[in-house]
């Protein structure tokens, strides 16, 4: 795992570009499932990124085959903050690599391009979430998204030790 000062932030919504998709049912899957991911369900299993990038961008576009290229290239021991449908902060790490998740759970929930995450087991206080992770999130957005604010770093770093 890379030393922290080495791995990035990221916001990750986890919400299906599907609008039939309920709002919610990705992050709760994440959480129950200790994962992180992103939507584009796809015709068949990949059995590699690589395959998966070419087959979102012939099914959806080259933006979609884009942002799964920059989620599973993410080193493990990246900080990963999502919200869940009640307002609350959760903070995770990732922790390992990507694979496809065929299953009817995840189709349910469009998050099928997954990687392990170890996730805080409570939510962290508002008061104590760093504001340009607030700010992220405040945006609206179904991306992931890094975050680039080396005081939401040293703050989600301080949140992470104190968990431990």
């Amino acid at each position: 795992m890379p030393v922290d000062d080495e791995v990035p932030l990221f916001r990750a919504p986890m919400r299906s570009r599907d609008d039939s998709v309920p709002e919610g049912a990705g992050v709760e899957r994440g959480l129950q499932k200790a994962l992180c991911g992103i939507g584009g369900r796809l015709p068949r299993v990949p059995s590699s990124p690589d395959e998966a990038v070419g087959l979102l961008a012939d099914e959806y576009d080259e933006r979609m085959a884009r942002r799964l290229e920059r989620f599973a290239s993410v080193p493990d021991g990246a900080y990963v903050w999502t919200r869940d449908v009640d307002g609350a902060y959760w903070l995770g790490r990732v922790d390992g690599a990507w694979r496809y998740d065929a299953s009817e759970d995840a189709w349910a929930a469009d998050l099928v391009h997954v990687r392990p995450c170890r996730w805080r087991e409570e939510p962290v206080a508002e008061a104590r979430v760093p504001a340009a992770v607030r700010a992220t999130f405040a945006r609206g957005g179904r991306n992931w998204q890094r975050i680039r604010s080396t005081q939401a770093f040293a703050a989600t770093k301080g949140l992470w030790s104190s968990e431990d």
